[in-house]
Order: C-alpha cells, then structure tokens, then sequence
C-alpha cells in the first residue's frame, strides 16, 4: 500500500487546519465540513495550497461529518465524506490522502446517551464513504475517549482493509505529563494494529515535544505529532492564532529529532506554517535521537491518596438512616431552613437532601445551602445535582471544587427540562443524565477525571441515584436502576410511595441488585394536596381508600392528622425492610418530618 511504503521514509509533512482556513476564505456555515457540498472550489483550494507549501499528505475536510454530529441538518454525511475524499483526490494526484474522522461529538455510554453501537454504524458509514471516495487510509485524530478511540478503529476495520493512523488529544497540563498518561494511551494504541500513533491539537509544538518523547519510549511504530500553532485567543468572536510561521517551524522541526515521523498542524496552522517546516526540515537530515525506555518506570502511576469518606457512606449498611429533604428558598433568608435543620438534626435525622432547581424553578445555589448547612448546623447533607445547567467540563469542574468544600454526598438526577421552569427561554446543556453522572462520580473516586487525568487524590463521593417504582415505562426505569447501579450508586432514593406492599416491593428490588434504598415518604398536608400529587405528579399513585379518607376529614387540621398516622405507619414498615428513610414533608415542614421521625427511633 501506498501510505505503508510512505510511511518508510525518515518523515512526512502533513497538512494544517481546513476548516478555519475555509472559514477564512468566506465559508460562514457549521460544521465546516459542509463546505465540500455547498463550496468544494474553496475546499479544493485549500487542499492545492498544503500541498503548493510542500505537504507529502492532506486530510479530507471531514473531521465532522459523521452521521451523530450531522444530526438534524438534513444532509447525508455519505455524500460530505465522498465529495471531501474526492475534492482532497482531485488536489493530491499522486500524492497520499487520509480519511480524515474524528470522535462523534457527544460522550459515548455509559457517560452520555450514544451507544456504541451508535458510534460504530456512524463510524463505519465514514469509512466506507472516504474509501470509495479515494483515499490512502485514516486518520482518526482528536480522541479524548480511549474507548470510543477502540470502537472507532473496530468500526473501519470492519468494512476496510487500508491503513489506519490514531491520535489523541491531551491537555496542556505538566501534571499529566509527569504521571504518565501518555505512556499508557501510547501503548493502549499501539495495541489497536494500526500503522502509526500520535497527539495533535490543544497543544502548541513545545509541549507536543514531551508527548512525542513519552510516546517514543512506549512503541516502535511511527508517531504523528500535529500541534497546534499556539494558544488561540476570541477575536470579534472567533478564535484566532498568532504564531509566527518561521517559530513553528523551528519548534515542530524538533519534533522529528524526538522521533516523530508525520509532521504537520492542526487548528490554526496555514499553508505558510506548512511551508516555513517544509524549509526547516530541508535544511539537512535530522538528527534522530535513539528510543529510550530509561525514563518510563519513574512515570508509572504512583499510588493516589484516599479521601476521607462522608459520615453517610460510613453509616451505609450499618444503621438505619433518616434523611430529610428541604426545599430551597426562592431568595436569599436561609433563616427558616436553617432552623428546621436544626430541629431536625436534634430529632435524629442523619442527612439534610437539599434539590437543584427541581421543576426548572429558580432557586439559591444547592452548592452554597450545602455548604452553609453544614457548617452552620453540623447536620451532613446530600446534595441533588442536576445535568441540565452544565456542559461536560463545568460538571467536573463545580464536583471538583464541591468535594473540596466538604460537600461529599451527591444525588445524581437528570433534572426537568429549562422550559418548564420559571425562565422558558432558558437553554438545557444535558451533556449527560444521571447514569452518566454516576460514572463521573466514580472515576472521580478512582481519581481519574473523565479524559484519565490524575485528580490528586482519591475523591469520597457517596453516590446517590433515584428510582420511582410507579414509572409510566416499570421495564425501562428498572434497566436504568440496574444501570446507575452497575455505574456505581452506593444507595437509591426512591420517589415517594403510599403502600406498605410497595416499599417492600422496592426494599426487594434494590436487595436484589445488593445496594441500599431509601424509601421515599411524603406525609399528605389536606385533601388538596393528595388530589395534586396522585394526578398531576408522575409517579405518584395514592390509594383510593387514603384519598378517600383525606377528603372526608372535617378540616385540613384532620386531613394533616391522617396524612401523619399514614406516614409514620409506612416509615415503621420502611424501618423492618429497607437501609433508611427519605422524608419529604411538605412547604418545609420540620415539625411534620418530627413526628414521621418518632415512629422509627
């Protein structure tokens, strides 16, 4: 093949960025891949401009176009990867073309909602495309995901036999340099059976410089090294570099002296950077250094230090546990939440669970109540975390620095869409749901973000997740509970049930999947309350006789007497079945949870 007879000759050049580079020729639409359908004449140029500059290799311009990322635009991403290898083939001639693709954009199960499967078809579907299309082989660049790397090769091989070349991305980030990330990642891609490895984007040629050193100790095969010109900066909204041509060339130059073999830039990177290398590595043969394995031991992993666990986690299996939800005030007086917490901690309840913007509703900060509760009343609390306010990054980042602040008990919820809430403009992240955040947590306890990075030490998040046994779908809501489970839920809370029969339905259920459950109890106020919950709350299902009880009470005062006995009647069943109550009295009422609290001391 071609590319493996290329791939003998002390180093290839390869081409820069197409999209910003089409961007600057007048191309306005997203994903830039779409050029080759609406603009293949700049597309094409692009290519004909590397290639003038002196590149050996261009990519196609379809790092995108996969059928995931073109989702809801109406365009057929076999037709964007056929025009892109035939635009790259039309400008190569004889020279060499990959295929280029890359990660499907959205974090791939069980962190986020695409299969693998999803992947692979989407994957595959590339791949058949750029080969009829003309190319060399591929080049599967900008992984984060280890695994959807894995699939990604997987799903090529199974409908080609060209080459492929694999590289990931890494963070400008000495840490991970120094316990050795890129020594493992190196080898974990070697190991696919491809032709070459490497890194590109994110970083600038000087730290891609101790990435190839890292990877040349770890393989033999080729290595691709295509940074990036620089740090970008936002520029009347776009994101631009402004590194000098002749400094990059110098700076990536060195890069083969370490070992690299393919050789270009990516994001930022022009046709003159491609020209300013192309005259640096003509200057005469590079001084190659010898592969060495001396330093790889010292960058092995070292042993992370473990966190100090929550007193919740501690009492997980080994006492009856009573938490209390209370809902967060509107504004800024935490007087009243304050004072329930207080009364509640003296009437022996464990935990305080405090929710996040339930119902889309605007409310104080959950981190910051946390906090407060905790400091303030010396009550533990569990905090709800919602996935709809944040992206993948402000998720790990607020876990992070909430962990820091001693808050160590999460409840993970997918949380209720932005436009049912108090701002119907608002837009929703979900990145991810709640099995996804699950898995976060319990890398994090690993000490490992999700891209595999160190995080210093061993996190201690007691991980909660919830579960409602009266699901309109009982066969999908319990696959998810079997699937938060096996992402690491220590304990379920459950949505609030109204029947003995039901609690130790549940209490059977999670004893069966061997992690402890919270049964969920809400003492009915009035006979109002009980019509709303049983028909305008999903899942709530109040018995008729209760219902019927409720509404004949001579007052509310009567209806809140029954809605009490009802209550402490279940938690005393609760306390025979499950690991521990979850109590949801209703408009914050402490004194209510007290007396629910009475039938279990």
């Amino acid at each position: 093949m071609r590319l493996i007879q290329a791939l003998q000759t002390p180093f290839l050049i390869g081409d820069g960025a197409n999209g910003t580079r089409v961007a600057e020729l007048g191309f306005t639409e997203q994903p830039y891949d779409l050029a080759n359908l609406l603009a293949p004449e700049l597309v094409r140029k692009v290519h004909e401009e590397y290639f003038d500059a002196g590149a050996d290799f261009v990519e196609t311009n379809t790092f995108q176009a996969n059928a995931i990322r073109l989702a809801g635009l109406h365009i057929d991403p076999y037709a964007v990867n056929v025009a892109g290898a035939n635009l790259a083939r039309l400008a190569a001639g004889e020279r060499l073309v990959l295929g280029a693709i890359g990660p499907c954009g959205k974090p791939m199960a069980p962190i986020g909602h695409i299969s693998e499967a999803e992947v692979s078809a989407a994957v595959s579907a590339q791949a058949q495309a750029l080969e009829e299309g003309g190319v060399d082989g591929f080049m599967l660049e900008t992984y984060i995901d280890m695994a959807e790397l894995r699939v990604a090769v997987d799903a090529v091989r199974s409908v080609s036999s060209l080459p492929i070349i694999v590289s990931k991305a890494y963070i400008e980030d000495g840490e991970m340099l120094a316990e050795g990330l890129p020594v493992r990642c190196a080898q974990e891609m070697a190991d696919l059976g491809v032709v070459a490895v490497g890194a590109n984007c994110i970083v600038g040629p000087q730290r891609m410089l101790d990435l190839v050193r890292m990877i040349a100790e770890t393989t033999e095969l080729p290595i691709l090294a295509m940074p990036t010109p620089g740090m970008p900066q936002l520029v009347k909204g776009r994101v631009t570099y402004d590194t000098a041509p002749e400094y990059f060339a110098k700076a990536a130059a060195r890069l083969v002296e370490e070992g690299a073999r393919l050789i270009g830039g990516c994001c930022g990177t022009t046709a003159e950077h491609i020209r300013q290398l192309r005259k640096e590595l003509g200057r005469g043969p590079a001084r190659v250094k010898p592969r060495a394995q001396i330093t790889r031991e010292a960058r092995e992993r070292a042993p992370i230090p473990q966190s100090e666990p929550s007193e919740l986690g501690q009492k997980l299996g080994k006492k009856f546990v009573v938490a209390v939800e209370m809902d967060v005030p509107r504004g800024l007086n935490l007087e009243k939440l304050m004072a329930g917490a207080k009364a509640l901690k003296i009437s022996g309840a464990d935990v305080i669970n405090v929710s996040d913007g339930a119902r889309a509703r605007l409310r104080m900060n959950p981190a910051a109540v946390s906090s407060i509760l905790q400091s303030r009343v010396g009550i533990e609390v569990v905090m709800h975390f919602s996935c709809r306010d944040r992206n993948m990054l402000a998720i790990q980042s607020d876990l992070l620095g909430w962990h820091a602040m001693g808050i160590r008990n999460i409840l993970a919820v997918t949380g209720d869409p932005a436009h049912i809430g108090d701002y119907p403009s608002a837009t929703s992240v979900f990145d991810i749901d709640a099995i996804g955040l699950i898995r976060i947590l319990s890398r994090f306890n690993e000490g490992i973000d999700l891209a595999g990075y160190s995080v210093g030490q061993k996190c201690a998040f007691t991980i909660a997740s919830a579960y409602n046994p009266l699901a309109l779908e009982p066969q999908f809501e319990l696959d998810r509970l079997k699937r938060k489970v096996d992402a690491g839920a220590h304990v379920i809370y459950t949505q609030p049930v109204f029947e003995s029969s039901l609690a130790e339905e549940v209490a059977e259920t999670c004893a069966k999947l061997n992690v402890p459950v919270f049964v969920g109890v809400l003492p009915l106020r009035n006979a109002r309350h009980c019509e709303f919950m049983h028909n305008e709350v999903p899942g709530i299902r109040i018995p008729d006789r209760l219902r019927t009880e409720m509404a004949e009470a001579a007052d509310d005062a009567g209806a809140l007497e029954i809605g009490i006995r009802e209550a402490r009647k279940l938690a005393a069943t609760i306390k025979t079945c499950a690991q521990g109550l979850y109590l949801m009295p209703p408009s914050n009422g402490h004194a209510i949870a007290q007396c629910v609290i009475e039938a279990v001391q």
